[in-house]
């Protein structure tokens, strides 16, 4: 078995070179010559209407695309240097540990313990380790109350929780969400996304699909705007909020903080570009006012 992890060094942690595919002969493609890097280290949001391939992008990332769904398949996609088709969708899942939108579907288990059980023993944790990861992630999440509870009893939000815990307690370098608030308040979304900040700080590449931009925008270094299967926009926060009118056309539910400094800024009001928070256009237009 290649030892993904040892190599993390040697290569971006995923790259993913001129990649179309379509889920069937016949069928449009899902994703059109499509060219990405990830590096270690990044936060990565995707962003971009429904139906523009986000999803797709994620499931070649991790591997489900080509193991599990097949199609036509054209371009290339490596984890740490390593072809996907040469690897096993488990190598994968020790490196890039995933969350997908059908969280009822991920989980294998009747209890939140026995669900976070279930990663750390097939995954060969050593049992001396076991309750400290699994204490650690519960807490992490913030659901250490929730250990003996019956998944079937949670909510929605819940079970993301208990998702993203299992997959912390695996420690892999770098995690991929699909839209992992989409269940949760804006209170809880908050505290996944800070969560999300402190892994990241500690090292953890993050990748985040979501539909909350300005959540994202917040947290994230860098943004992929996907349109119709292809990249449209890529690049840091800032170079890609600098162009919410094709962000606005491509569908992106744009901050409202974010088009009110764009259309002052088209008006001719200088107040140093597009923000991305309330706090941060404040300060910009009180400068100006001064």
């Amino acid at each position: 078995m290649r030892n993904l992890e040892q190599e993390r060094s040697a290569a971006p942690l995923v790259e993913i070179d001129h990649l179309s595919f379509a889920y069937g002969k016949g069928q449009r493609l899902a994703l059109d010559d499509v060219t990405l890097t990830v590096h270690h280290g990044d936060f990565l949001g995707i962003i971009g209407e429904s139906g523009a391939g986000k999803t797709t992008l994620g499931h070649c990332m991790n591997g489900v695309v080509p193991h599990y769904f097949k199609g036509d398949y054209y371009g290339s996609v490596k984890v740490n240097g390593e072809d996907v088709f040469d690897l096993q969708i488990t190598d994968i899942a020790r490196v890039l540990g995933t969350v997908g939108q059908d969280v009822d579907g991920q989980m294998v288990a009747a209890v939140v313990e026995d669900e976070l059980l279930y990663g750390l023993e097939n995954f060969g944790v050593p049992a001396a380790e076991i309750e400290s990861r699994l204490v650690r992630s519960l807490s992490e999440v913030g659901i250490a109350d929730l250990r003996h509870r019956e998944i079937a009893t949670l909510s929605g939000g819940q079970k993301q929780k208990v998702a993203l815990a299992a997959l912390l307690a695996l420690r892999p370098c770098a995690v991929l969400l699909d839209e992992p608030t989409a269940e949760l308040d804006p209170q809880s979304s908050v505290q996944v996304f800070d969560l999300l900040r402190a892994l990241n700080e500690r090292g953890v590449t993050v990748v985040v699909i979501e539909q909350k931009v300005m959540l994202l925008a917040e947290y994230a270094r860098r943004l992929v705007v996907m349109d119709q299967g292809s990249v449209a926009l890529s690049g840091s926060v800032d170079e890609v909020f600098s162009q919410v009118d094709r962000m606005v056309a491509l569908g992106v539910n744009c901050p409202r903080v974010s088009l009110l400094t764009y259309e002052l800024g088209r008006r001719g009001v200088e107040c140093g570009g597009v923000s991305r928070t309330v706090e941060e256009a404040a300060l910009r237009i009180e400068e100006v006012l001064a």
